[in-house]
């Protein structure tokens, strides 16, 4: 997949998550999350006012941080599309 195609890609599915409505697991959304900060380079801490959360999403991004961002965007619009049965439109 071509580097244009896929971060057009990865922007739809993110555009699709961050319409969806119904409840979405939280292990799902913490994956997500760290593919997302991955495949945009964000290494920010997690900005929440709750510990927890923040904890959370820390463990998230350490367990990911051997991705490369190509690959976080690729993983992220895999799982996109096998959770939701996301079809890219």
């Amino acid at each position: 997949m071509k580097k244009d195609n896929l971060r057009t890609d990865f922007e739809k599915a993110a555009d699709f998550i961050n319409n969806y409505t119904s409840p979405l697991p939280p292990d799902l959304l913490l994956k997500l999350y760290a593919y997302y900060k991955i495949a945009n380079n964000n290494y920010n801490n997690p900005g929440s006012k709750t510990p927890l959360i923040n904890a959370f999403k820390a463990n998230a991004l350490i367990q990911a941080q051997n991705i490369e961002p190509d690959d976080a965007m690729k993983m992220y619009i895999a799982l996109v599309k096998k959770e939701l049965d996301w079809d890219l439109v």
